[in-house]
């Protein structure tokens, strides 16, 4: 039967993650480290926004694109906050980042395309490439660095058969904050090979430190080459809701609304009219959540410090990534062995295209109490790898 399947299905097989979670059915008191999803409920103003639409009978589709009001709130605050000059007719709705991303590739990549990606990487951006016929390259960033994207490594990797640049600032696994400048650079290489690029800006809102976050498109030359995609998942803890969007030049409007209307033909209304809540209610909650993430991730980076284990800095986002190789132990069995042994979930870098197996990556997303008796565990479990 396995030879019925499309090339694209075959490659896909049982992930890493799978087999975590099929070890943890069998554990009790597991504390989680490893999913990307927020300990947060989404904020009370936003839940009654969206019952209250479901009430008023926003339960049937709304236009493709999304309802006319939730695309000029996105165009008005991507003017105000990210000095981007997208119009409503520029903005499309989706059911998450994920699936704004997937326009985008679609829409963008012809069997035989090289994709440049950063790397490490969210693991969904391969399978999109591969469902749109394209090949994956990967542009390495690194721990020294903070995992920042550089435009020299980009430069590097470039041929005849690139197609498309997507990054994803701040990165997850990383964390990795990509700087001004270097942004800078980027966008100049971009227009000498006339390369499209997707800027997936989903932790923008999530920035440690007060350090600048900064949209590609807001620079010279790039409003015109660069898809945008953000959304409401990760800063306004909506990950259920599934509400995203793309901010895209003219040209591309057409067929990423076609590729839209076929994929879902269209987001739910009334958790579009949630979304327009979160836009209006202003950033309250998100800040709050922010300062908890920040305290979240001072104390991890103290007890990784306490371990002797190096990380990355992250810039933002809700990860740390970080280096076990001082154990003795490569990433996939430290995470299997931790769960077994301590109850803790953890994620190695195996899972988001990172070849090494030497890194975990470490979510800030369980209760302070919870992180700083995983953190305890944690150690209990290195000082024990380290003498064997």
């Amino acid at each position: 039967m396995a030879a019925r399947l499309a090339a694209r299905a075959g490659s896909v097989k049982s992930s890493f993650r799978t087999r975590m979670l099929e070890l943890a059915t069998g554990l009790d008191d597991i504390i989680a480290l490893g999913r990307g999803d927020p300990d947060f409920e989404t904020p009370p103003a936003i839940v009654a926004a969206g019952a209250d639409a479901l009430i008023g009978g926003y339960t049937h589709y709304s236009p493709p694109p999304g309802l006319p009001e939730l695309r000029e709130a996105i165009a008005f605050q991507l003017k105000l906050n990210n000095n981007v000059n997208y119009q409503a007719k520029q903005i499309i709705v989706t059911n998450g980042a994920q699936e704004a991303l997937l326009i985008g590739i679609l829409a963008l990549v012809d069997p035989g395309d090289e994709v440049v990606l950063q790397a490490p990487r969210f693991n969904a951006f391969d399978y999109m490439v591969k469902v749109a016929g394209g090949r994956v390259v990967d542009v390495p960033t690194l721990e020294e660095d903070d995992y920042a994207l550089r435009a020299d490594a980009i430069r590097s990797v470039l041929t005849e058969r690139s197609k498309l640049l997507v990054i994803a600032n701040p990165n997850n696994p990383t964390g990795g904050l990509t700087p001004h400048a270097e942004l800078e650079r980027i966008a100049k290489l971009a227009e000498e090979h006339d390369l499209p690029v997707i800027s997936d800006e989903i932790y923008e809102k999530l920035i440690f430190g007060g350090a600048e976050h900064v949209s590609l498109a807001a620079l010279d030359g790039m409003d015109d080459r660069t898809v945008t995609v953000n959304g409401f998942s990760k800063a306004y803890a909506m990950t259920g809701w599934r509400v995203g969007f793309l901010a895209a030049p003219e040209w591309l409007m057409e067929p990423a609304v076609e590729i839209k209307h076929t994929l879902s033909i269209c987001t739910s209304p009334a958790l579009q009219r949630g979304a327009l809540a979160a836009l209006e209610s202003g950033d309250a909650a998100v800040a709050t959540m922010l300062a908890e993430y920040e305290r979240r991730l001072e104390l991890v980076l103290r007890r990784l410090d306490d371990m002797d284990i190096s990380y990355g800095r992250p810039g933002g986002g809700m990860y740390v990534y970080a280096n076990i190789s001082s154990t003795g132990l490569d990433a996939e069995t430290f995470c299997l062995e931790l769960l077994r042994r301590e109850q803790v979930m953890v994620f190695p870098g195996t899972m988001f295209a990172d070849p090494a197996n030497r890194h975990i990556r470490i979510t800030l997303l369980s209760p302070y109490d919870s992180m700083e008796e995983a953190l305890a565990r944690m150690e209990r479990f290195v000082e024990r790898a380290r003498g064997s």
